[in-house]
């Protein structure tokens, strides 16, 4: 794959990361998605707190092993009133031939919220 765009996060994964079979757990795929889209939320609306309040279409296309890279790109699909929704396609660079492949997408929908934890219009 050739990218073109600057990864929003950018991380090597570690044997910790990793279940039974040598594989890298999803959930820790799915932290580093949450974490990437959060930083889109504010890139893209200024600089609120938010909150995760949906991860949707989470996809699963290919494992990710100990040692890979892996690069999460991340866009702006939708600002609401006081929500914003990210994509998140994760993509994975071997570590053993340096092959980058697409491993995991999902659509992340983050609130804005107050000081109290209360919704608050986003301002753009």
């Amino acid at each position: 794959m050739d990218r073109t765009t600057d990864a929003t996060l950018r991380v090597t994964l570690m044997p910790r990361d990793t279940n039974k079979h040598g594989m890298i757990f999803g959930g820790v795929i799915m932290s580093h998605i949450d974490l990437a889209g959060a930083i889109e939320a504010r890139r893209s609306c200024g600089p609120l707190t938010y909150v995760t309040v949906a991860m949707d279409k989470v996809v699963f296309h290919k494992p990710v092993f100990v040692g890979d890279i892996v690069s999460l790109y991340t866009e702006t699909l939708r600002i609401g009133r006081t929500s914003v929704t990210t994509k998140v396609t994760v993509e994975a660079t071997r570590a053993d031939d340096q092959e980058t492949v697409k491993v995991t997408e999902a659509e992340v929908v983050y609130v804005a919220v107050d000081k109290d934890w209360h919704p608050t219009p986003i301002k753009k």
